[in-house]
């Protein structure tokens, strides 16, 4: 089950103005900055004061991301929520009759991540979130 909302992902076509924008009106401040070339993104995470932590990502050249981003422009791009263990998550909805994107979970910005496909959760992209 769920333990907590994680972070809310948004897609940005400039991170370093993206992360500038959130610093200088909400007070965010850098977490950590990757690219993760599997996920075709380059990512920071901020967190705000209390702790809520935003994940900007940015596409990388001619990946998934960068159709998304062409497509449907900037904006939500999903919700995190913390779990214990993404692989027994992922067996109970399955069971649930969920539809998922990933069978297995796979290496995230913080831990082992998967994703529930928009269509089972009323049309919100959904990752489920271990750290390790």
């Amino acid at each position: 089950m769920a333990k907590e909302v994680d972070h809310i992902g948004i897609l940005v076509s400039n991170l370093e103005e993206a992360t500038k924008l959130y610093q200088d009106c909400f007070g965010a401040t850098i977490e950590k900055t990757e690219t993760i070339p599997e996920r075709g993104v380059k990512a920071t995470v901020l967190t705000l004061t209390r702790g809520t932590k935003l994940e900007l990502l940015e596409p990388l050249p001619d990946s998934n991301m960068a159709r998304i981003l062409e497509k449907r422009g900037e904006g939500l791009h999903h919700i995190t929520f913390e779990v214990d263990d993404v692989d027994g998550e992922l067996s109970r909805l399955s069971e649930l009759g969920v539809e998922l994107i990933d069978k297995k979970p796979r290496p995230g910005l913080e831990g082992m991540v998967a994703f529930i496909h928009p269509k089972s959760v009323r049309g919100v992209l959904v990752e489920l979130c271990q750290k390790v």
